[in-house]
């Protein structure tokens, strides 16, 4: 089966891409072939926050305690 990425990019796993992530958000790289997909991540992130009126950027922490706050708030309006 013949891939369209060259090794060792074809042989890529999940926790590998996601490591690679991690570090190119430390320490930006943009000759790196990853760099796209953080890229990406970062629009996304801005994008969902401004979708649901936040401002960004939010820790992990922030996003999760918002979160579980809409979640309580729509759980008890719907019942």
């Amino acid at each position: 089966m013949e891939t369209a990425l060259p090794l060792p990019w074809a042989k890529l796993r999940q926790h590998n891409l996601y490591n690679m992530v991690v570090g190119l958000r430390e320490k930006p790289n943009s000759a790196h072939p990853v760099s796209a997909l953080v890229t990406a991540h970062a629009h996304l992130d801005h994008a969902v926050a401004a979708a649901y009126g936040w401002e960004w950027p939010l820790t992990e922490d922030e996003v999760l305690a918002r979160l579980l706050a809409l979640n309580l708030e729509r759980a008890t309006a719907s019942v």
